[in-house]
């Protein structure tokens, strides 16, 4: 009975187990969802001010500063909960890879999500940990302090690349934000006349620069989170899947441990009927 009694409570504890994280699995699923919407629109703003970007400099080519030396600094979007497997160690392997690669030797990190920074807490390169979003509405306050972490650092030029997951991409994505547009230095003009501004082409780039820096941390920070709850409904399912074949296998033990239990209470009965019948006989010999 003791043991039966066992199996039950966890196979209930199981059960409990499971419900947790099925609804983890539903609000990762309602997340994906949502977020889907907001990136479309953050895709298309982005891809306009790059076009935007790119029709500009081929006619004002020497607004962009002149290549110099910065300092080299990483923005990693990690994981501000588990339950998404490689998701944080990918980062790590593939800001290791780049470093080695463009031989970067001192680089520094602005590290977002409470997992990645646990991986990285005694990392000397590591200038601000923040946290990092649960929900595509964290984003805001998230790039906020992102803001804030850059503006300590520029003491001179800095160079920011950034590296996040891409839900069509198995490999993690490291891309220049800072300084901007530079893969359109050398942009040939596609129309036989520039561009009409309302402002000083100086004071455009500038206010380009701004928008584009804006827009672009907002797509990145949307595309890692998609991946991230994609990887967590994916790594939820696994889960779900083998704690439903552990409940039935629990299941299947605990019937055959009440089996047991009901054929010793028969025997029990049997042989408490034939010691009685036995004395019965005794009594009236």
């Amino acid at each position: 009975m003791t043991h039966r009694r066992e199996v039950e409570q966890h196979r209930q504890t199981l059960g409990e187990i499971r419900e947790i994280m099925n609804s983890m699995k539903t609000l990762a699923y309602m997340e994906t969802r949502k977020l889907s919407r907001f990136l479309d629109a953050q895709r298309a703003a982005v891809a306009h001010i790059e076009n935007v970007a790119r029709d500009f400099l081929a006619y004002y080519p020497d607004v962009l500063a002149q290549p110099r030396r910065y300092e080299q600094v990483y923005l990693l979007f990690g994981s501000e909960r588990g339950f998404c497997g490689d998701f944080n160690n990918s980062l790590l392997q593939a800001l290791e890879a780049h470093l080695r690669r463009n031989n970067i030797r001192q680089p520094r990190l602005l590290v977002t999500g409470n997992k990645l920074c646990m991986h990285l807490q005694h990392d000397p390169r590591v200038s601000a940990f923040i946290d990092g979003i649960n929900v595509a509405e964290d984003v805001e306050n998230m790039l906020n302090e992102v803001i804030d972490a850059l503006n300590q650092l520029q003491r001179k030029p800095v160079s920011l690349n950034v590296l996040y997951h891409v839900p069509e991409q198995e490999q993690v994505v490291v891309k220049q934000v800072l300084p901007p547009f530079e893969e359109y230095r050398h942009a040939r003009p596609e129309y036989p006349y520039a561009p009409l501004l309302n402002l000083p082409p100086n004071n455009f780039l500038s206010e380009l620069m701004h928008y584009y820096l804006f827009s672009a941390l907002h797509e990145m920070a949307y595309l890692a989170l998609m991946t991230e709850n994609m990887r967590r409904l994916q790594h939820l399912e696994g889960a779900v899947k083998h704690m439903d074949e552990e409940a039935t296998k629990l299941l299947c033990r605990s019937n055959a441990l009440r089996q047991e239990e009901i054929i010793e209470e028969i025997e029990v009965i049997l042989l408490s009927s034939t010691r009685r019948d036995h004395e019965r006989n005794k009594k009236y010999r």
